[in-house]
């Protein structure tokens, strides 16, 4: 029997210890309408689904934890909502402060399978998410001003993420992008055609992996 089709994975002590009993009830709900959906749909690698919760769980909590106080985020090529449905449940369950504009997660995903999964798990989770079934390209513009934080993972090498992100990381939006080991690679190429700054951290869930922190975009 494949992991897709069997029992849920245990929860390592790590993501059970870091989160609310009612934010995991959630996560695992996440895991659970990923892998009924899997053999029908494709949605992830389906060898990921043996170490879900560290390959896809935990690498997309660690996005939130570097940007606690955002609460307005777009995530590009959302795939199965990873990490955009995460990061929404994540949101769902913080205790807003006083005069906090409302949660929400915009996922952008041009697959409508996908998207019907991602707005199918926000059902059941009650997730503040908003799905949009369309070209990066085509709508990027229309976020200006909308969001604190633009995501990608496992989307497209930087400079091309930096392209489309640009109309966002010009105006003081912050993107995190979770790469894997020519994290430095990327960087290179990518200053060829835009100045900005950054910072390069440890992923939490891969020894090789890295994760971008860019601001303050513009052209070289």
């Amino acid at each position: 029997m494949s992991r897709s089709e069997g029992a849920i994975p245990s929860v390592p002590d790590s993501i059970a210890r870091a989160v609310s009993r009612e934010t995991l009830d959630d996560l695992t709900t996440l895991v659970s309408e990923l892998q009924s959906w899997q053999n029908a749909k494709n949605l992830v690698g389906g060898k990921t689904l043996d170490d879900v919760w560290t390959r896809h769980i935990a690498d997309s909590m660690q996005l939130r934890a570097l940007a606690p106080e955002a609460r307005r985020w777009l995530d590009l090529g959302s795939g199965a909502g990873l990490p955009g449905l995460v990061i929404a449940i994540m949101l769902k369950h913080a205790s807003p402060a006083s005069g906090d504009s409302p949660c929400v997660v915009h996922c952008v995903e041009s697959n409508a399978r996908k998207c019907a999964f991602i707005r199918h798990v926000a059902r059941l989770t009650g997730a503040p998410v908003r799905v949009h079934n369309a070209r990066i390209e085509d709508v990027i513009a229309g976020f200006a001003g909308a969001v604190d934080v633009v995501t990608a993972r496992a989307l497209a090498p930087l400079p091309k993420l930096l392209e489309w992100a640009s109309p966002l990381l010009k105006t003081g939006v912050m993107g995190l992008f979770p790469k894997g080991d020519r994290a430095e690679i990327e960087l290179t190429e990518s200053s060829r055609y835009w100045r900005f700054n950054n910072e390069i951290l440890p992923s939490i869930s891969d020894s090789r992996g890295r994760i971008l922190r860019i601001t303050e975009l513009s052209p070289a």
